[in-house]
């Protein structure tokens, strides 16, 4: 009996442990989220702001900061959803807005793919409605590397390392601050909202493998996702911002990978991909 009394104390004190790690951990996370909201105010992201407001609102309903946090909220309209920045000679890039929102990232079909996990994207931004085009390319380096040439063909041949120089020019301009994106927010607009393989039928939005005759093709040419953005699917690979790394298990915000590793993140296949590498998830 009295062997049974301390097994069962024994079980009561590791369930009250594991109560207090999980509250600890979503105490810490309501924090996350009120820091992420009082940056989102300070830029006057308030998309951004509803959005944590409503997330925080859902973890911890009695919180006594709420009220404060709800006179905070940015009273200023919302951001256009396409932008159009001039780089010159009239060679225009198109943006799309991206709102903020929660996501499953990753799949179970293959080991780098896996755990499934749920990624949230606190902040707004603005993603390119194209791929890049050697016409853009050239109109902000001077110069077109891509072996197949067109000015409304995507640029390719590039690296990651030419893509981080592109940005800085393109930041140059004054036009706002570029960068690309982390894997987390390209798989979140690749998506769309979506939560099988493509973001809809791959044939009629996508240049890859079956259908490219083994070139690229002008990009807008084949149907956006559900959010007005082209060639996710195929055309030609997307450098994101990430090293290359395997998931963490558990819930994400705003991740940004690890610091290092062997190589740069690529998303979305290309003309010469099979089906299987053009998924959301791979």
């Amino acid at each position: 009996a009295e062997f049974l009394k301390a097994e069962e104390a024994a079980r009561m004190a590791a369930l009250k442990a594991e109560e207090a790690t999980c509250m600890a951990k979503e105490a810490a996370r309501v924090n996350l989220l009120i820091s992420k909201f009082e940056e989102a105010a300070k830029r006057k992201d308030k998309l951004a702001a509803e959005f944590l407001l409503v997330a925080i609102t859902e973890l911890s309903s009695a919180d006594s900061r709420l009220g404060k946090l709800r006179g905070l909220v940015p009273d200023v309209p919302e951001p256009e959803q396409a932008v159009s920045l001039n780089l010159g000679d009239g060679v225009m890039l198109d943006l799309v807005l991206i709102r903020p929102g929660k996501f499953l990232m990753g799949s179970e079909k293959e080991s780098n793919e896996k755990p499934v996990h749920e990624v949230m994207i606190s902040q707004s931004f603005y993603l390119g409605k194209y791929e890049v085009t050697q016409a853009q390319w050239e109109a902000v380096m001077g110069a077109n590397p891509s072996e197949f040439k067109g000015a409304n063909l995507p640029v390719e041949s590039i690296s990651w390392e030419d893509c981080q120089e592109f940005v800085t020019k393109l930041n140059s301009k004054g036009g706002g601050t570029f960068r690309l994106p982390t894997e987390a927010e390209w798989e979140y607009a690749c998506r769309a909202g979506t939560t099988g393989d493509y973001a809809g039928s791959l044939d009629e939005m996508a240049w890859y493998d079956k259908n490219s005759g083994k070139k690229t093709h002008p990009v807008g040419t084949k149907k956006p996702n559900p959010w007005g953005l082209y060639d996710m699917h195929g055309n030609v690979r997307e450098w994101c911002q990430d090293w290359f790394d395997y998931y963490n298990q558990g819930r994400q915000i705003d991740p940004r990978g690890t610091t290092d590793g062997p190589d740069r993140v690529s998303r979305g296949g290309g003309w010469c991909d099979d089906a299987r590498a053009c998924r959301s998830a791979y």
